[in-house]
């Protein structure tokens, strides 16, 4: 019988590998999620606060 021998490095890559599928999962899940609820009209689009920044937004120094 043959056994195999798993390195700490290798657990460690397991362990990684792992915790990043679950991460991509979720948060793809997230977005999908997201466009479906868009497309049906259950979400506004403008629930998502956007990063843009308008001139009148910027404070003006006056000096």
């Amino acid at each position: 019988m043959s056994l195999l021998y798993f390195d700490v490095g290798l657990g460690a890559m397991i362990v990684q590998g792992i915790v990043a599928a679950t991460a991509v999962v979720v948060l793809f899940s997230k977005s999908v999620m997201y466009k479906i609820k868009l497309f049906f009209g259950l979400v506004k689009e403008s629930d998502y606060d956007s990063i843009d920044i308008d001139e009148n937004d910027t404070p003006v120094d006056d000096e």
